[in-house]
């Protein structure tokens, strides 16, 4: 095994997954009212993908990226 020393913690933070939950929905959405043919609804979707982004980016500049005040890493 490797030691983790300068591990930047791989995306495990609140940011990280506050961003991904939102982006995942975002694309699910996105597929289901494709098949749907909801066009209007697709492009909605579009736009929560750009929101779940923002979102995270301004967690992280908040502190509560990798390496923000906010965040206390867990032991693995």
């Amino acid at each position: 095994m490797s030691n983790n020393i300068g591990d930047p913690g791989h995306g495990h933070s609140p940011a990280a997954w506050t961003t991904v939950v939102i982006m995942l929905v975002a694309v699910a959405l996105g597929t289901l009212f494709f098949f749907l043919d909801m066009p209007v609804l697709v492009w909605a979707s579009a736009a929560l993908l750009v929101v779940g982004l923002i979102v995270g980016w301004a967690m992280g500049k908040a502190g509560y990226g990798v390496n923000g005040s906010k965040y206390v890493a867990k032991e693995h």
